[in-house]
């Protein structure tokens, strides 16, 4: 029972921030990415209370871990890891794409979880939850420079 409570856990999906803003970027310009989970649905580490009945009227809390994530950029894939990413200039997930063009980027992520009933200690569920991210689409642009002369 705790596991299927687990796996029907209404989970939040990762969502993924561009910078440069605005999910546009030039060739050959460090683009970094870093995972936002929204307010809808449990992430990382939030508990849930599923309703007692499902769980012969014991109160139960399921406590989801982030075990992985997984960077589709495109061009590559980056990890699976716990990284989360983050904004220029310290962000250490990066890609620098070598072509315009449009890029399907997401971050996929698998979820373990822990429980415990009536206040005791966290145990592991056994077995994960895999989670396709939602997917944003990135524009890759060329710029050229050119000189004149008055």
């Amino acid at each position: 029972m705790i596991q299927r409570a687990f796996r029907d856990t209404d989970f939040t999906k990762p969502t993924v921030n561009i910078q440069p803003e605005g999910d546009v970027t030039l060739v050959n310009l460090p683009t970094f990415f870093e995972v936002q989970f929204p307010e809808v649905g449990f992430g990382p580490d939030e508990v849930d209370r599923p309703d007692p009945a499902t769980l012969l009227g014991h109160e139960v809390e399921i406590r989801p871990r982030l075990e992985s994530i997984t960077y589709h950029l495109g061009e590559r894939a980056v990890g699976p890891t716990k990284d989360l990413g983050g904004p220029y200039p310290d962000g250490t997930v990066v890609q620098t794409y070598t072509r315009p063009g449009e890029q399907q980027v997401r971050a996929d992520i698998v979820y373990s979880g822990q429980f415990r009933v009536g206040g005791s200690g966290w145990i592991d569920i056994p077995g994960t939850v895999e989670l396709q991210g939602t997917p944003v689409t990135l524009t890759v642009r060329e710029a050229k420079a050119r000189l004149y002369s008055n």
